[in-house]
């Protein structure tokens, strides 16, 4: 297992800033995801690190190798594309052999490195197969062995599930995940899917227009992200715009607006966020975090009362976008076994202080 360092690596392509400033540290053994949006620069950073493109600025490093002009042929990389670029004329067993027979390996080796990868990816009994006689989910597992058959230092994914229907998506995350696990080989993956990071990922590094936002564990990314962009990006968030009314110790008070007025804790605040009175900042609540306020509770601090617009029932949960005053507020409960509230029905809606996630 090695490590895979960028060093302030930037990529132009003629005046157009690809990639800007990129510096992290990939750890040994780690599943490290690029997410963001289309056009985020995610798949350019990782060509960069296989090899396909040469940086404009920085280095790249594997372990304790300077890599940043070394030819794709020369990293030892294992890559699995977004349309798996598989041979349609060669055999499944042809397809995984083609790496090996590039570097000169004997016929001996070439069938016991084969098959051993055919197990790991539970393709054994589809080497004589053609391509075109196999499933999306297998040709993605062919693509899977072709990379691993070289015994690659590094193994990269772009995307490699964003052709496959949703149940196959979540079965051969699976599958991924289990190998790399096994393996233990150093692993960084692609993908606009906030579920495929969120679940797979040791750390996530999320970008937007070739700059990096946020480097963290999914958690981290989740609970405490770092601006505006991570928040609405990773899940779903309300983002309500305020201006701190008071602050008492650990207690701030924010004004939404003329009407409302919610209570936060200073410690749920994103890095460089100002907390002082009468400065603009901007809060964070997912839908998930709050509740169904309580009789009693409805004059209560953080309670807030509103008309559901739309009701949506997913079988796992019950969603709700509520119209409070001038604000919408999206509502996510546990589905239970009770009546569920219909458009237009009133919804009174308690928001623990603890949930409230304020960024600058």
């Amino acid at each position: 297992m090695i490590d895979v360092v960028l060093e302030h690596v930037s990529k132009e392509f003629g005046k157009v800033k690809g990639v800007q400033d990129v510096d992290v540290r990939i750890k040994p053994g780690e599943f490290f995801t690029f997410l963001g949006p289309s056009g985020c620069g995610k798949t350019t950073t990782l060509r960069m690190i296989a090899g396909f493109y040469y940086p404009s600025a920085g280095r790249i490093v594997f372990g304790h190798e300077d890599v940043t002009v070394l030819p794709p042929n020369k990293r030892n990389t294992g890559m699995v594309f977004q349309n798996y670029a598989l041979f349609p004329h060669l055999t499944v067993f042809e397809n995984v052999a083609f790496g090996l027979e590039v570097r000169k390996k004997s016929k001996a080796e070439i069938t016991e490195r084969v098959e051993r990868a055919l197990r790991q990816v539970h393709l054994s009994q589809f080497g004589n197969r053609r391509i075109d006689q196999l499933s999306g989910g297998q040709q993605q597992r062919v693509a899977l062995a072709r990379a691993l058959v070289i015994e690659p230092r590094i193994l990269l994914l772009d995307e490699p599930l964003s052709n496959l229907d949703a149940k196959l998506r979540e079965e051969t995350r699976l599958e991924i995940k289990r190998l790399q696990l096994e393996l233990g080989i150093t692993t960084i993956y692609v993908t606009h899917d906030q579920a495929e990071a969120m679940s797979m990922s040791d750390r996530i590094m999320v970008m937007q227009g070739g700059v990096v936002q946020q480097i963290g564990t999914p958690e981290e990314i989740y609970h405490r992200p770092i601006n505006r962009f991570v928040a609405s990006f990773i899940g779903e968030s309300n983002l309500w715009d305020g201006v701190i009314e008071e602050r008492n110790g650990e207690e701030i008070k924010i004004r939404m607006g003329p009407n409302m007025m919610l209570t936060a804790l200073a410690r749920n605040t994103s890095p460089n966020t100002t907390l002082t009175v009468g400065a603009g900042i901007t809060v964070s609540i997912r839908p998930e975090s709050v509740r169904e306020a309580l009789p009693e509770e409805r004059d209560e601090t953080n309670v807030v009362s509103g008309k559901v617009m739309i009701s949506e029932f997913t079988g796992i949960s019950v969603n709700y976008l509520l119209q409070v005053k001038e604000l919408s507020l999206k509502v996510m409960f546990v589905s239970q076994t009770r009546m569920f509230k219909q458009r237009g029905d009133e919804m009174s809606i308690y928001i623990p202080k603890e949930s409230v996630y304020i960024l600058g």
